[in-house]
């Protein structure tokens, strides 16, 4: 019998994964697992540009929780992905990158279009893999699934010589249902019994207690138990970029987002707090400014399913490794058989920070202030709205100002901050999510460095719509120069061009030009009404800045309001 050739190996694989859509380009060293894909396989999305790829397999992922999976040929595509895979390295999404290779003789020989692909993203994979014998294909795809999907996520590459593609297998094709990794074991820990006591009992005796979650809770699907603790101990909940939505942010209970451009009432919550309890936090620079002003008075919890996160950026006083579904879970049980502390004075004080610090939502009628275009969007959340962002004052605006009120519906670049990863976002959820209304809330910075793959969003019929905050600067740089350099813009100014909406048009998507606030509500209608990719170029004040701030560095209890 003749065996399967490494291509249709591949492709098969895929098919045992249960994945239903990649994204990609092909070239010559990828393109006989295209010439597959010609008749069996995913639904292929062919994207304009690589790195688009890999954001929108990243989008699908996070998105949809399962593992996203992008390909592109040898050289410049392979490279070209790097900059998506840096981004769901430092952002926990798990999403596997196929990548064409010169043929195994030449490897080495500087071959035409050949890379150290390994070499180049060995320091921002979770793994990657080489493939020097066909036979090895099956197994290795699916170890390639299994790293990328479980424990803490992370993108894993799996390089694929042309003559690997070529061979034909000498054994017959056969999935592994499972597969044991030497050093590697799936984290289902629930924590250990006696850390789970210490930090039950912290909790009760807490006079000031504050939850702050992480991106941890929604790649944990653990938001129901914050919500349950939470309400059960009358704990606010602050929440990171990453996290936005994992706890509704209309809850009486909720003090939104924390950190740099967080909500003042959320940063002084946590600077006021003596217990603060972290869940799936990497505690960033972004959120706690200067190291010895966060959380001063705190006993701090932290739990993580990374051990080498605990205790690498913030002190530790109770340690808890372990999935934060699992551990909440048994956190809730032992609170439970615990003797309930009344709390005096805590609630109100939450209240009053929340009161006097509400974000403010400033209007005028020309130029549009972007906080009135951020209300539009609140108006119009439900859920069935997924909100994707670029990067810069467009993705703190979406960050402050909108109330996201479920897990999964709320994607942006946060470790690496990825300018042009907002769009490509929206696509994967498009495709991941298709009965749900995705809004990219993207600055005309942003969008041109990734905006030609509109052509994508027309061919392959994915309606997203582009909420563009035009100002005609690279804004958030423009901000600090302002803040920080005496006003000396240098180099942050982008000019009159394009017309986004003649750009937009130019790929028979629909676009409008929105000048007045009075405006901006019937643009958003024309858009969700049609079937069609739509770019909303709203003309901002250039002159706005996206406050409060917290500075570099800074005391988070201390920010810039004016």
């Amino acid at each position: 019998m003749i065996e399967v050739k490494g291509a249709e190996a591949i492709i098969r694989s895929l098919e045992e994964e249960g994945v239903e859509h990649m994204f990609g380009i092909l070239g010559g060293s990828i393109m006989e697992v295209y010439d597959v894909l010609y008749d069996r396989g995913p639904q292929h999305i062919l994207m304009r540009h690589e790195q688009c790829a890999a954001h929108a397999a990243e989008g699908y992922a996070r998105v949809s929780g399962k593992v996203g999976v992008c390909m592109a040929t040898s050289g410049p595509g392979a490279t070209n992905l790097v900059t998506g895979i840096a981004d769901a390295h430092l952002d926990s999404a798990p999403i596997v990158a196929l990548t064409g290779q010169v043929p195994n003789p030449l490897i080495g020989n500087d071959a035409f279009q050949e890379t150290d692909i390994i070499g180049i993203t060995m320091p921002i994979t979770k793994h990657n893999f080489q493939i020097t014998d066909a036979d090895d294909i099956p197994e290795t795809i699916k170890a390639a699934f299994k790293i990328a999907g479980t424990r803490r996520p992370g993108p894993v590459l799996v390089d694929l010589p042309k003559d690997i593609q070529q061979n034909r297998l000498k054994k017959k094709f056969r999935y592994p249902k499972d597969l044991r990794l030497p050093g590697y074991k799936e984290m289902k820990s629930g924590g250990h019994a006696r850390q789970i006591k210490q930090a039950s009992e912290a909790l009760m005796n807490a006079e000031r207690p504050v939850m702050l979650i992480g991106g941890g809770v929604a790649i944990a699907d653990a938001s129901s138990e914050v919500m349950k603790l939470s309400a059960s101990l009358n704990i606010p909940v602050a929440s990171t970029l990453m996290s936005k939505g994992c706890f509704p942010e209309d809850h009486p209970l909720s003090l939104g987002m924390t950190g740099m451009h967080g909500r003042e009432a959320a940063n002084l919550a946590i600077s006021k707090c003596d217990v603060l309890f972290s869940i799936g936090c990497r505690f960033s620079d972004r959120i706690t400014g200067g190291i010895e002003y966060f959380a001063p008075e705190a006993t701090v919890i932290h739990i993580d399913i990374d051990p080498s996160e605990i205790g690498k950026n913030v002190d530790v006083d109770i340690p808890i490794v372990g999935d934060a579904k699992l551990v909440l879970e048994n956190i809730i049980k032992t609170v439970g058989k615990l003797k309930t502390k009344k709390r005096t004075g805590w609630g109100k004080r939450i209240k009053e920070y929340k009161k006097e610090h509400a974000p403010v939502y400033d209007y005028d009628s020309k130029p549009i202030k972007p906080q009135s275009v951020m209300k539009e969007i609140n108006r119009l959340i439900n859920d069935k709205t997924i909100i994707t962002t670029e990067v810069g004052q467009c993705q703190m605006w979406a960050a402050h100002y909108l109330n996201m009120k479920h897990p999964r519906t709320f994607i942006s670049s946060g470790g690496l901050g990825t300018m042009g990863s907002g769009f490509p976002f929206a696509i994967g959820a498009k495709v991941a999510k298709p009965d749900c209304e995705v809004i990219d809330v993207a600055s005309d910075g942003s969008f041109l460095m990734t905006g030609n793959d509109l052509a994508t969003c027309v061919e392959e019929n994915i309606p997203v719509i582009v909420a563009l905050l035009n100002n005609r600067y690279l804004g958030m740089v423009k901000q600090w120069q302002d803040l920080f350099y005496e006003k000396r813009r240098s180099h942050t100014s982008l000019g009159e061009v394009p017309d986004f909406v003649k750009y937009a048009k130019s790929f028979n998507a629909g676009g409008i030009r929105i000048e007045k606030t009075s405006e901006i509500a019937d643009a958003f209608k024309e858009a969700l009404g049609a079937d069609i990719p739509y770019v909303l170029d709203f003309h901002i004040d250039p002159d706005e800045h996206v406050l409060p701030m917290m500075l570099p560095g800074g005391k988070p209890h201390e920010m810039i309001d004016r």
